[in-house]
């Protein structure tokens, strides 16, 4: 018989979790930003879109925790979460409806004319972002932004503020390359991005100096002298150090820091503003001790932790204000407030207050991998400081002489290790890659920023206005090339970046549930978080990858079997798109459907007219058909009556329209990609399964409308040629 007064035994009995909640108390605040995130999440995934009073009514639990707050404490708390998941998924809903409608851009080239809000440096040109965009003379200002490429040999150089005019062709955002990939125009909508394109002539400047974003011209200025000082991919980098904007670094070299595990440096973040607020606050400080009388009647540190955080929002600003640079900036705010009345600085309710505001500000951003590799990065860190300050910081203990350098180290490497292993499940999730020497890679680049990359960059941004920035943007570009050299080198070794299936959306909801659970309890049960982590991790393995694919344009085709992927290319296939897939289905290279020829062992088998293949139980699967293509500026061919393939094989796939009715097959053809998007079919046992992207996205404010097709021919429109 249980003892009066005591527990009930068992892990989740009910006296057992009171208790533990109890010593909990403190922290259970930390999870009312994990509650607004899931809200969050809770708008994204229907397939159509929610209803205002929905956001209205989820916020309905709110006001019952403060009534149930003083007799119940643990329902008032379940009632503040749920209250804060409401807030998140009206949060959400807001900034959905208060962002403009997606524009109805024109199918032809026009004369595009706008304001330059921002030039981004490409490889190989530059692209300008235009604001208040016209292409016909009577029509309103576009209410969003369109970006254009301007051609590799256009001479004009225009800024920030210019009104421009030129020919170009213009699209809405890009689709997902396949249903479930990255949605662009998702992204692009709560970016209030409208389109982008290329240009088809020269660019004209009708006007210079107007007006302009906060520090564009600025921004585009130090782009210009810093490249122009450093050339090639030193000076890109050195760039996008000091500006945050990365599309001019090379993609040889940006693949070699993404391999190696450093591409984390080139996004502006916690590492660089914290290195100038921390040069800020020491310069400002030294200066102020020169004047004893002021020193010692004021004291230094406050105004020196003033002029740090105006150092670090000038500097959030003049880089984009990025995600990762808005939740170091919001942390930085914080701890130095805590310095100044001195409390203690690292404190996850500082990170939680940093989450709640970005959030805020960009709810869309949690879907992104910048908001959720930054975040977790710095939640295990401080999860790891709060564990091992115990044992660092015993009192009346005696140490050697060799226990600081040996602290730094150990420090340096536990800090690459334990970010790395935060960040690796969203790598996994976005990128389907596995970068397996980061540490190592981190423990040589990450000090040679801090103490020369960032240091000489500061110098040139304070010597830029009176034309000294030379000889420190050159001993910048020493520690870049530097850091180059190391990324190149590691991602040189053998396995340095495996590429893998991505790791499912339903593993990294359940395994980022487990990394909160562990690092934001204080308790022994937070273990119980690690389980998680593990079953996210094994959601991996019931990952079934689709069999074949079909892009939004028909002129891409995979097969996959066994690991290998096959492709068939029509002229004008993306090579992006290529890449797309195979970082879906975790490969690195793809083999080209042959012209005649049994791949796969045998189960896909090719002829010219086409290549068919089986269901994994080797019954009939599907028919990829291989039309010839017509000549330039002709149409396929009409052909009358059923294709001979209808009814043979459970799908067909065809790059050109399918003629008839063409019962006992689903087909996916140029009519169907057209009309929903991206394909992708599996062979199951039970029946083919076709899954569009439109039928993945479903109906919301991002995705465009189903095109109507003409209604006297089943021709494709003229744009699809």
């Amino acid at each position: 018989m249980r003892e009066a007064g005591r527990p009930a035994s068992g892990p989740f009995a009910t006296g057992r979790i009171a208790a533990i909640l109890a010593a909990e108390q403190g922290r259970l605040a930390l999870w009312l930003p994990v509650a607004v995130a899931a809200g969050i999440l809770l708008y994204f995934l229907p397939r159509f879109e929610p209803p205002d009073w929905w956001g209205y009514a989820a916020l309905a639990p709110a006001p019952l925790a403060l009534w149930l707050r003083p007799r119940f404490p643990l329902a008032a708390w379940t009632m503040a979460l749920l209250g804060a998941a409401g807030l998140g998924f009206a949060l959400t809903s807001w900034h959905a409806a208060q962002a403009p409608p997606p524009l109805d851009l024109p199918r032809t080239p026009v004369v595009l004319g706008g304001t330059v809000a921002e030039t981004d440096l490409l490889p190989g040109g530059v692209r300008i972002t235009l604001s208040g965009a016209r292409w016909e003379p009577d029509m309103p200002p576009a209410r969003r932004l369109v970006r254009v490429r301007l051609r590799a040999d256009d001479r004009a150089r225009p800024g920030p503020g210019d009104r421009v005019a030129i020919r170009a062709l213009v699209r809405l955002p890009s689709p997902p390359a396949y249903p479930g990939a990255w949605d662009f125009q998702r992204a692009a909508y709560f970016e209030g991005v409208g389109g982008s394109g290329f240009a088809l002539g020269p660019l004209e400047i009708l006007d210079r100096g107007g007006a302009a974003p906060p520090l564009s011209a600025t921004r585009a200025r130090i782009e210009a002298r810093v490249t122009g000082i450093l050339p090639g991919a030193v000076g890109a980098v050195a760039a996008a150090l000091l500006t945050g904007g990365q599309s001019a670094i090379p993609p040889a070299e940006m693949q070699a820091m993404r391999d190696s595990g450093l591409a984390h440096l080139l996004s502006v973040s916690g590492l660089h503003i914290a290195i100038v607020m921390g040069l800020a606050f020491g310069a400002v400080r030294a200066v102020l001790a020169l004047w004893p009388g002021f020193a010692l009647r004021w004291g230094t540190r406050p105004f020196a932790a003033i002029a740090a955080l105006a150092m670090g929002f000038f500097f959030m600003l003049l880089t984009g204000s990025q995600v990762p640079m808005q939740r170091s900036f919001l942390m930085a705010v914080l701890v130095t407030l805590a310095l100044l009345a001195g409390r203690r600085a690292l404190s996850p309710r500082v990170l939680a207050f940093a989450a709640l505001g970005v959030m805020a500000l960009q709810p869309a951003a949690l879907l992104g991998p910048s908001f959720q590799m930054s975040f977790a990065a710095v939640m295990a860190l401080i999860a790891g400081y709060e564990a091992a300050r115990p044992w660092f910081s015993r009192p009346g203990t005696p140490r050697p002489w060799w226990w600081r350098p040996a602290l730094v180290v150990i420090g340096s490497v536990a800090t690459s290790a334990i970010a790395g292993a935060a960040t690796t499940p969203f790598g996994l999730h976005h990128f389907g890659r596995l970068q397996l020497y980061g540490v190592a890679a981190n423990a040589l680049a990450v000090p040679l920023t801090s103490l020369l990359v960032m240091p000489a960059g500061m110098a040139a941004l304070a010597l830029l206005p009176f034309g000294l920035e030379a000889w420190p943007l050159r001993l910048m570009g020493w520690g870049i090339g530097g850091i180059l050299a190391v990324a190149r080198e590691v991602a040189g070794w053998p396995g340095a970046a495996l590429a893998t299936a991505p790791l499912p959306a339903e593993g990294l909801a359940l395994l980022s549930f487990g990394l909160c659970w562990l690092c934001l309890w204080r308790t022994r049960w937070r273990l119980l978080g690690l389980l998680a982590i593990a079953a996210g991790l094994v959601a991996w393995q019931f990952v079934r990858l689709p069999d074949a694919m079909a892009s939004a344009d028909g002129r891409l085709f995979a097969l996959q079997s066994g690991g290998q992927v096959f492709l068939e290319r029509r002229p004008g296939a993306s090579r992006f798109i290529g890449d797309s897939w195979l970082r879906g289905l975790g490969d690195t290279e793809a083999t080209p459907l042959p012209e005649e020829g049994e791949p796969a062992a045998a189960r896909i088998r090719c002829r010219p007219e086409a290549c068919t293949m089986a269901a994994p139980d080797g019954a009939p699967g599907l028919i990829l058909l291989r039309p010839p293509m017509p000549p330039r500026g002709q149409r396929a061919p009409f052909e009358r009556g059923p294709n001979p393939a209808c009814g043979q094989v459970p799908v067909i796939l065809s790059p050109e329209p399918v003629r008839g009715d063409c019962r006992g097959s689903e087909v996916v053809d140029r009519f169907s990609v057209w009309r929903d998007g991206a394909h992708a079919v599996w062979l199951e046992p039970a029946g083919p399964r076709v899954l569009s992207d439109r039928a993945w996205r479903g109906d919301r404010p991002w995705v465009p409308p189903r095109p109507l097709p003409r209604p006297r021919t089943q021709e494709p429109p003229a744009e699809m040629e």
